[in-house]
């Protein structure tokens, strides 16, 4: 599957999450010695931020931005749907996969994703390219189908 690559924002379809916009973290190819099928490991949110409006005062939009509910989650590649927006997060530092077996290391890993998730939404303007900020933008917004 050489579309999904690290950094692309992907759809859940199945499960949990099915409808909610993820980025993948990792991918794996030929599989695992856990799982034997092509997967990739990706994070998402749960709860897209709120709606904001220019006649919002800071302290509002920063309210508003902080109800981000991140998830990680190991997925089948045919339970994801690619889109054409990349998003240049570094998450492979936030989500470590060792991490992820304790249920409570899981935990901070989640709220360190809290934190990239929210600076890159208050931040959306630092974006170096056009084509990631674009993901950027599609990526917090809600899906609506």
């Amino acid at each position: 599957m050489a579309i999904i690559k690290s950094g692309k924002v992907v759809i859940v379809l199945a499960g949990r999450y099915a409808g909610k916009k993820a980025v993948v973290v990792k991918t794996f190819e030929e599989g695992s010695d856990a799982k034997s099928f092509s997967h990739c490991l990706i994070a998402g949110i749960d709860r897209p931020p709120r709606k904001v409006t220019r006649g919002m005062s800071k302290k509002k939009v920063e309210k508003r931005s902080r109800t981000v509910k991140p998830f990680v989650k190991y997925i089948n590649v045919r339970h994801v749907f690619p889109t054409r927006y990349v998003v240049d997060m570094d998450l492979k530092k936030a989500v470590d996969e060792a991490d992820l077996v304790d249920e409570t290391k899981k935990i901070d890993v989640k709220k360190g994703l809290k934190k990239v998730f929210e600076d890159r939404y208050l931040n959306q303007k630092a974006v170096t390219s056009e084509k990631k900020a674009q993901g950027s933008s599609y990526f917090f917004k809600k899906l609506s189908f």
